[in-house]
């Protein structure tokens, strides 16, 4: 689901997060990769906040903002595809979201024009941007050993808002992208034909926002419950100290 990636979701607490992944924790190597590619993000990221806030005071509405940050936008959601199997989180999981992510991104948005002027596209691509901002910070300062409390905190509190927020401006823009597809036919593959095969693009779309009624909850108490294990961890350390 790509929602799972605008709270946070990728459960973890990071790159350097527990000292039992330190001693496992990749290379001199790896970690440099991991560091610029993370930096670059984080900048990417940034690039589209600034775009957004920039369109906004150029139009003085927060209407059609999209198009001020499209190309940035694919860019580096696809972009994410690159982080499969390299951060410190669930393999499945990682590349469930961030596929998710990329779907909506270039399948939805991107495919179905009339969606681009949707309010809940702006819901969905500012929890996004928000979300990877600090998750990518995060995961530079982890690595390098020096994570702020701030960040940490940041992580592991605003996804509270941005889950829902950005799970909200997800299913709006798919339930608006529906009459468009039913109508035009978008992805859609009619018998008969030579591979004797069907597929309603319609109908995929229907059950894949079904499919946020069983996964949002999971991921969400998840995180509710990452949040207090990692908190709770730094409170009883700073104390200790």
């Amino acid at each position: 689901m790509a929602a799972a990636g605008s709270g946070g979701s990728r459960a973890d607490n990071g790159y350097g997060g527990q000292q039992a992944r330190r001693r496992k924790g990749p290379g001199a190597l790896a970690t440099g990769y991991l560091v610029i590619y993370n930096v670059v993000m984080t900048a990417g990221w940034l690039v589209i906040a600034v775009g957004l806030v920039r369109a906004y005071l150029a139009k003085g509405s927060y209407h059609s903002l999209y198009y001020s940050i499209e190309k940035p936008l694919k860019f580096f959601q696809t972009g994410a595809l690159l982080e499969v199997g390299i951060v410190p989180s669930s393999v499945v999981l990682t590349a469930f979201q961030v596929m998710s992510r990329v779907f909506l991104t270039w399948a939805v948005t991107h495919s179905v024009k009339e969606v681009q002027t949707e309010d809940s596209v702006l819901l969905f691509v500012v929890a996004w941007t928000i979300t990877e901002i600090i998750r990518y910070s995060f995961y530079t300062f982890s690595l390098l050993n020096h994570l702020p409390y701030l960040i940490k905190w940041a992580r592991y509190t605003l996804f509270i808002v941005l889950y829902p927020m950005g799970v909200s401006g997800e299913l709006l823009t798919i339930y608006a992208a529906l009459p468009f597809v039913r109508q035009s036919g978008l992805y859609s593959i009619s018998l008969p034909n030579k591979y004797n095969f069907s597929f309603d693009y319609y109908t995929f779309l229907i059950l894949v926002m079904i499919s946020y009624i069983p996964i949002f909850p999971q991921l969400y108490f998840h995180m509710l419950h990452q949040r207090r294990k990692v908190l709770s961890h730094t409170e009883e350390h700073k104390k200790s100290e």
